[in-house]
């Protein structure tokens, strides 16, 4: 009797789990796969949850920290982290380890989701932000990382209105598509060691095709969602990678997006001459310049460049792993400045 009880509740344990796993399967095929229910026990203290978003692109998975002091319903801010080539959301090598988000949003109160690379869409686990096919609205990786998004802000009663978007390297270039494509979805983006919208188009003769020629395209892709989207550029001037070339022409194609967000002509409502530039050399940092770019008239801060002295292709302030620089300034915490001023209209 004892064996057969036994018995009975190993298969009805196993019977539950077919039921999950189609459950799960069912979920998928519906086109999303839900995150891992939250845990409410671990609030008080932040912790991470993981999740897929399914759609007609393919699947994307990604983490999401939440931080010390979390309740359903808190409506915090949301920054989406998206890593570089050779590296993961949030596992080995991670975008997570680099940047030490988690810290930064444990003390200032938001929420961080590190979407990582299928290395079937790209075997060097880069974001294709420099392929057409992933340069527009609800179709490629935008669409999974803003599926990935708003799939967040709803699971955590985020607020939808102050989400923002960062990435470094090949993250940097799809963080600044992601601004393109969904202005609607991101209050602002940051580009750590990235290039412009459509850089695929400049690649073969940058002196053929000049950030204005790129920023209409931006503008054609936002549409009637066309809006000034803030900002942040970080570059290192001893970067081989990224030559510190695509930062000045990002900073030049923002200005012209940002000019014909306004009306959709090119007459001066924003250019390319910083409004404000300040040298910084505290102790234990790299010593960086910051300027500003603020519409004609002054104004809210559209546009902040970092040019920071002797970095290499790596994160500033960072954390662990092999893009991490350990000398400041510290990055993600300048970058949650310039997000928490922001928000959507």
């Amino acid at each position: 009797m004892t064996a057969k009880t036994g018995t009975t509740g190993t298969t009805g344990k196993r019977a539950r789990r077919i039921r999950h796993a189609l459950a799960v399967v069912a979920t998928v095929v519906a086109g999303v796969l839900l995150p891992l229910p939250a845990d409410t026990a671990f609030a008080a203290a932040g912790h991470d949850e993981r999740g897929a978003y399914v759609g007609a692109a393919g699947m994307v998975t990604y983490e999401v920290h939440l931080p010390p002091g979390y309740r359903p319903g808190a409506s915090l801010p949301v920054v989406v982290a998206l890593h570089g080539c050779g590296m993961t959301g949030f596992g080995v090598g991670s975008m997570k380890d680099m940047t030490r988000f988690n810290q930064v949003a444990d003390a200032k109160g938001f929420i961080v989701v590190y979407p990582s690379q299928d290395p079937l869409r790209n075997l060097l686990r880069c974001w294709n932000a420099i392929d057409p096919r992933h340069q527009q609205r609800d179709s490629g990786e935008p669409s999974l990382i803003a599926g990935a998004t708003r799939q967040v802000v709803e699971r955590y009663g985020a607020d939808a209105r102050r989400v923002h978007v960062a990435g470094a390297s090949s993250g940097a270039g799809m963080a600044v598509v992601m601004a393109v494509t969904y202005p609607d979805v991101y209050a602002s983006a940051a580009s750590l060691a990235g290039g412009e919208y459509a850089f695929d188009k400049v690649k073969p003769d940058p002196g053929k095709v000049s950030p204005v020629d790129t920023a209409k395209l931006a503008h054609a892709e936002m549409g009637p969602r066309a809006r000034q989207v803030p900002l942040l550029i970080e570059q290192g001037d001893a970067d081989t990678t990224v030559p510190p070339w695509m930062a000045d022409r990002l900073a030049s194609q923002w200005a012209a997006l940002d000019d014909l967000a306004v009306d959709g002509r090119l007459d001066g409502d924003v250019d390319d001459v910083p409004d404000a530039t300040a040298h910084v050399d505290a102790p234990e940092e790299r010593p960086y310049t910051r300027t500003r770019y603020t519409a004609r008239g002054g104004g809210r801060v559209l546009i902040e460049k970092y040019d920071v002295e002797g970095l290499a292709h790596k994160w500033p302030g960072g954390g662990s792993g092999p893009f991490a620089d350990p000398l400041g300034p510290d990055m993600s915490s300048l970058m949650w400045d310039f997000f928490a001023a922001q928000r959507l209209p």
